[in-house]
């Protein structure tokens, strides 16, 4: 693969930043590695994997939190 130049970097650089923000996660050590091989086992990267695992786990919230809510009004 060609290197890319300095304008190609910039343009890439300038997309990044216009349509993605960026998340720092801080694990113990040696965690990270479990988690990129769980992701790996599974056939996803360790970014997808750990996007699902917050989406999931924001909908359960949700669900779990409606079903309070309707408990407490009925």
């Amino acid at each position: 693969m060609a290197p890319t130049s300095k304008a190609q970097h910039d343009a890439v650089t300038r997309y990044k930043q216009k349509n993605y923000d960026r998340l720092e996660l801080r694990t113990q050590k040696g965690q990270r590695e479990e988690i990129k091989a769980h992701a790996e086992r599974i056939g996803e990267s360790m970014n997808a994997f750990l996007l699902r695992a917050i989406k999931e786990t924001m909908q359960r919230d949700i669900e779990a939190s409606d079903k309070q809510v309707k408990e407490k009004t009925t």
